[in-house]
C-alpha cells in the first residue's frame, strides 16, 4: 500500500509535528491513519492506534464527509 495524499494531521501537541495524520492510499476507498499506539492486545499484523479527534474532524470535512 502506498501512501498517496495526506489529508489532515500535524496535532500541535507532537513534539516532531509529524505525527497523528489521515492519508489517502492507493488502494480503492481506503484510508490510513498514524497515531499513538495503545495497548490493546490485536491480531497479527493490525494495531489500534489513537488520534485527536480534531484531527479526524479536519480529516472528514477535507474527504468530503
Amino acid at each position: 500500500m502506498e501512501l498517496t495524499q495526506k489529508v489532515a494531521g500535524e496535532d500541535p501537541d507532537c513534539d516532531n509535528g509529524d505525527c497523528a495524520n489521515v492519508f489517502r492510499t492507493d488502494q480503492p476507498d481506503t484510508i490510513a491513519i498514524q497515531g499513538y499506539l495503545t495497548d490493546l492486545p490485536t491480531p497479527d499484523g493490525e494495531a489500534v492506534v489513537t488520534i485527536p479527534e480534531r484531527v479526524l474532524r479536519e480529516a472528514a470535512r477535507a474527504l468530503g464527509w
